[in-house]
């Protein structure tokens, strides 16, 4: 599965829902498994966007064909955009599905990698931080992209900022020393993101 990750520096407020909502307008392609989105927790006026493609050949074809139409809806509602792309590597808890019906909170942890030390990342993602998270109360579901260039995200859904928030508090030092983290990010960043439920398609 493709993940794409948008984030925008919105300006219209109003005008950027609007046109968010035309991207149901991908119900029907080819391949489109969901997306959903939201504004961020931390930054005004930050929206992010995530979409959930069968893979880059399906997102590619639907690219080509629909993007430039229902993107119109959106022109000159915001000032910056950055479109990132995911591979699904594997999900965090179990049977990652792309959907927003049963979440209030999204977070999203981007991850840069030291070189040769994007092995030993995943692997303590697999070991020690998804059984702590997944075994979290309010965790919903989750998954871990890897894109080129010792890049990743890790994408957890939660039933409320409240629980995460506690998940944050018990053990993040913890859990990260565990993990020797500080050996293998060279920088995170990330963001929580309040769900719009009118944004899901």
């Amino acid at each position: 599965m493709l993940v794409k990750w948008i984030r925008c520096a919105v300006s219209d407020r109003r005008g950027f829902e609007r046109g968010q909502r035309k991207w149901a307008g991908l119900l029907g392609e080819p391949g489109f498994r969901g997306q959903g989105g939201g504004w961020s927790r931390n930054r005004p006026g930050v929206a992010h966007v995530l979409g959930f493609w069968e893979s880059r050949a399906f997102y590619d074809s639907a690219m080509a064909r629909a993007h430039e139409r229902l993107a119109a809806a959106q022109s000159g509602t915001f000032t910056d955009m950055q479109v990132k792309l995911f591979d699904h590597r594997f999900d965090v808890k179990t049977g990652f599905e792309p959907r927003f019906t049963d979440a209030d909170t999204v977070r999203l942890a981007h991850c840069r990698v030291y070189p040769q030390r994007e092995e030993h990342f995943a692997l303590m993602q697999e070991r020690i931080w998804n059984p702590a998270m997944a075994g979290s109360p309010g965790m919903v579901r989750g998954l871990f992209g890897e894109a080129p260039g010792n890049e990743f995200l890790i994408l957890s859904m939660w039933q409320s900022a409240a629980e995460r928030g506690k998940y944050q508090a018990q053990g993040v030092e913890r859990l990260s020393t565990r993990a020797g983290t500080e050996s293998d990010v060279a920088a995170i960043t990330g963001d929580i993101v309040e769900l719009e439920p009118s944004w899901t398609v």
